[in-house]
């Protein structure tokens, strides 16, 4: 069969802008959220609660559905404001966009077999994220991250002139183009996710996923390579400059969501072929755990969809197998984590890939 790129691109365009229309939904409510919490409590300066704490809030967050809680937790240990117990075990805990794939219905999927092997991984995962949260905490890691909220201060007089520039791009174009585009797709995502639709629009909806996936894409790279210093202009005391911080985080997420299912998609359907990937994932178990890890670790939210599809559409898929993608996954948060602090992104990506082979081993010996 002849490949045809466009279309493949297209295909790609249209399912990063479908799951960035959910996903957006998550960034933006984590971000009115934090807004009303910092106004009501006024704890800007403080940790999101006592430091024990920080392991069993990060893992629980980090079973929310999406990618949201990585990217908020990533940003608040940025700003030293949660333990890097608290962020490990966020990143260990945290399915990405893979929980999605198990929430869905599909002709080919068993919902309630979906639903109980959702449940399953998440509950493994939230407790191992508790425990080895738990366990670096005791033996005092920290990190040597620079406060954001201090580089803030820093360096805002030094950027007025050229913010000025991606004041118009963000507060103008981006602000009043993304946000219709998410609430137009919005409705149709969430449809999505049980195998329905809004049919009479379909077509408008698949030209407009695609128009918002390009949009995304293009607007992170500028912001990345042009205006370096976007986060500086504005600060998070009012609505609107919070939702402008949380419109760059969703214009990051869908621009790695459309890489990662263009990479993954493109290695799988074209370069392996999905016979043979199939083949692999029915191979031994011991081996199907592993690889599985090692796909759930690739950077963002690719990989554990991939395993995750496996996991419905192949027969006899090991659940211990989706329990070590889970695990090793880190969602899209880890892509502002290394452009941060690249050493604590390895070691959380490390130290999550043997976690995830360690409890997918021990779930496999006793039974799952």
């Amino acid at each position: 069969m002849k490949f045809d790129l466009w279309s493949f691109i297209l295909d790609n365009f249209d399912a990063a802008g479908s799951i960035g229309a959910y996903v957006s939904l998550s960034i933006l409510g984590f971000a009115l959220i934090s807004f009303v919490a910092k106004k009501k409590y006024n704890k800007a300066k403080t940790s999101i609660g006592p430091k024990w704490s920080h392991p069993i809030i990060g893992s629980f967050l980090g079973t929310i559905p999406g990618c949201g809680a990585t990217i908020v937790v990533a940003s608040l240990y940025q700003n030293k404001k949660v333990s890097f117990g608290g962020l490990l075990a966020t990143f260990i805990s945290t399915l990405g966009e893979g929980s999605f794939v198990l929430l869905g219905a599909s002709n080919e999927a068993d919902v309630v077999a979906n639903l109980k092997a959702y449940l399953t991984i998440t509950i493994f995962g939230f407790v191992a994220g508790v425990i080895f949260g738990y366990l670096f905490d005791l033996f005092g890691f920290r990190s040597s991250n620079v406060n954001d909220e201090q580089k803030h201060k820093k360096d805002i007089s030094q950027h007025f002139k050229q913010n000025k520039l991606s004041e118009f791009l963000i507060e103008k174009l981006a602000f009043y183009i993304m946000i219709p585009m998410v609430i137009f797709l919005a409705p149709g995502a969430i449809m999505a996710l049980w195998g329905g639709g809004i049919d009479t629009i379909s077509s408008l909806t698949y030209w407009i996923s695609v128009a918002f996936t390009i949009f995304c894409v293009v607007f992170y790279f500028v912001n990345l390579f042009v205006f370096k210093h976007h986060d500086c202009y504005s600060s998070y005391n009012t609505i609107k400059s919070t939702l402008l911080h949380a419109i760059l985080d969703i214009a990051m997420v869908v621009t790695f969501v459309f890489i990662g299912l263009l990479v993954s998609n493109y290695i799988i359907d074209i370069l392996i072929g999905v016979e043979i990937f199939n083949k692999w994932m029915q191979s031994s178990v011991y081996v199907v755990i592993f690889l599985a890890a090692i796909i759930g670790l690739m950077p963002g939210c690719g990989g554990m969809i991939a395993v995750a599809v496996a996991f419905i559409t192949i027969p006899n898929f090991p659940m211990a197998a989706l329990i070590a993608a889970a695990i090793a996954t880190s969602g899209d948060g880890i892509f502002p984590l290394l452009a941060e602090n690249k050493k604590d992104a390895m070691i959380v990506s490390l130290v999550g890939f043997v976690v995830a082979l360690f409890v997918a081993y021990i779930s496999f010996a006793i039974g799952f």
